[in-house]
C-alpha cells in the first residue's frame, strides 16, 4: 500500500566530467491501512477495476485518491478540505470531481464526499465506537482554533470601518481583540500540556483491541 511520492534522483554532471548521484531527497511515504482502521480493500479492488479499464485513473476515485486525501490530513489536519484541496501537491483528489464543477454546492458536495470517505477510512474505530475525548487537549486546541478563525473572519470587515471614524465598529473591534486574545492565551495553555498528555496515549493496537499478529494478519 506505500507509495512513493518522489522521482528517483537525477544525474547531475560534475566539473571532472564524472558523474555522481545527486542527494537523494527524504520521501514521503505512508501506509494507508497502518494499523488496522482502513477496511476498504474491496472497494479499492472494484475501483481500481473501473478506473484502468476506462483508462481515467485520475477521474475515479480509489485508493490512490484515499492515500493523498490522508496525507493531506497529516499535512493540514483533520477536517481542512478546503486547504487540501487547495494545496497543489494534493491536486490528484481535485480531479474525481471536475465533471460536476458547474453545479451551484459543488463545493458543499465536494466536502461531503471527503468526509464521508475519510470516516470509511475508519470503519475498525467506527465499529468499536470509538471518539475522540472532548476534555482531551488537543481536542480543546482544534474548538479553540476554530473558534478564533470564525471569530476573525466574521469581523474582518471592521478594521476598515474602525479606521473609516465608525465609532460603533471601533468599540465592536476592540471586544473582538480582546475575544482573540483570550482565545488564544487558552491555546498557548492547551499547547503547554499536548505533550505529556500524547505521551500517555496507549498504542494503535492497544486502541483497536487487536494484537499486532492480527493486524498483519488483517492488513493480508
Amino acid at each position: 500500500e506505500e507509495v512513493k511520492a518522489e522521482k528517483e534522483p537525477k544525474l547531475e554532471a560534475r566539473t571532472n566530467g564524472r558523474r555522481d548521484d545527486k542527494a537523494e531527497k527524504p520521501r514521503f511515504m505512508f501506509n494507508i491501512a497502518d494499523g488496522g482502521f482502513t477496511e476498504l480493500h474491496t472497494l479499492w479492488q472494484n475501483e481500481e477495476r473501473a478506473a484502468i479499464s476506462s483508462g481515467k485513473l485520475n477521474e475515479i476515485w480509489h485508493r490512490r485518491h484515499d492515500y493523498w486525501l490522508l496525507a493531506g490530513i497529516v499535512l493540514h489536519g483533520y477536517a481542512r478540505w478546503t486547504d487540501i484541496q487547495n494545496d497543489g501537491a494534493f491536486g490528484v483528489i481535485n480531479e474525481p470531481f471536475k465533471g460536476e464543477a458547474s453545479k451551484g454546492n459543488f463545493l458543499e458536495m465536494k466536502n461531503k464526499f471527503l468526509a464521508r470517505r475519510f470516516k470509511e477510512q475508519l470503519r475498525r474505530a467506527a465499529y468499536l465506537n470509538m471518539t475522540q475525548d472532548p476534555s482531551h487537549p488537543a481536542m480543546a486546541l482544534n474548538t479553540r482554533f476554530a473558534e478564533v478563525e470564525c471569530l476573525a473572519e466574521s469581523h474582518q470587515h471592521l478594521s476598515k470601518e474602525s479606521l473609516a471614524g465608525n465609532k460603533p465598529a471601533n468599540a465592536v473591534l476592540h471586544k473582538v481583540l480582546n475575544q482573540l486574545e483570550e482565545l488564544l492565551s487558552d491555546m498557548k495553555a492547551d499547547v503547554t500540556r499536548l505533550p505529556a498528555t500524547l505521551s500517555r496515549i496507549p498504542p494503535i493496537a492497544a486502541r483497536l483491541q487487536m494484537s499486532e499478529r492480527s493486524i498483519l494478519s488483517r492488513l493480508a
